[in-house]
């Protein structure tokens, strides 16, 4: 059975084929996620055990940041040792967050979608946004994402109208 769980080394060859499955989907633009590994990173274990370091310090509420960076939780969609998906918590939210990113980001794999795992991420994520103090998320899709729009309202999703061409939803956390 699937599971958010932190990000870890154990899963570095399949989180370098799901980024490989990212690059090379034509559907949908390449998540955020994938272009911010470092190239080194998916050739050297030790860059990428750097790598998992990094996201799972940006959690750190105390660590300096610039001001535009805010702390977030990444954790990956597993089951086993397959990587099924990325989602990250963003803490709290800039004014450009607020406009076109909101607290709660997802990427299923090319491979995995369409089998209920968007669905089940943004299940076992809110109850943890819920405990870092966000009582209502806000999440935000393409226009033109409908998947991505069916499972956000599955989850009590408000439409809170559009910023560009973002669909902006305030989602409860709570149980």
């Amino acid at each position: 059975m699937a599971e958010l769980v932190d990000p870890t080394s154990r899963l570095r060859a399949s989180f370098l084929e799901a980024v490989a499955e990212f690059r090379a989907d034509r559907d949908y633009p390449v998540p955020w996620f994938v272009t911010d590994v470092d190239p080194e990173a998916l050739t050297d274990p030790t860059a990428f055990d750097r790598y998992v370091e990094r996201l799972l310090r940006e959690r750190d509420e105390s660590e300096s940041r610039p001001e535009w960076f805010v702390p977030m939780t990444t954790l990956w969609w597993a089951e086993g040792d397959h990587m099924l998906g990325r989602l990250a918590i963003r803490h709290r939210l800039t004014p450009t967050l607020e406009r076109v990113a909101g607290h709660i980001g997802y990427d299923v794999r090319p491979t995995a979608r369409r089998q209920g795992n968007a669905t089940a991420m943004l299940s076992a994520a809110l109850p943890l946004a819920y405990a870092l103090g966000i009582t209502e998320a806000l999440l935000t899709c393409d226009e033109t994402n409908i998947a991505s729009r069916k499972v956000i309202e599955k989850h009590g999703g408000r439409f809170a109208g559009t910023s560009g061409p973002k669909r902006r939803y305030r989602v409860p956390t709570h149980p």
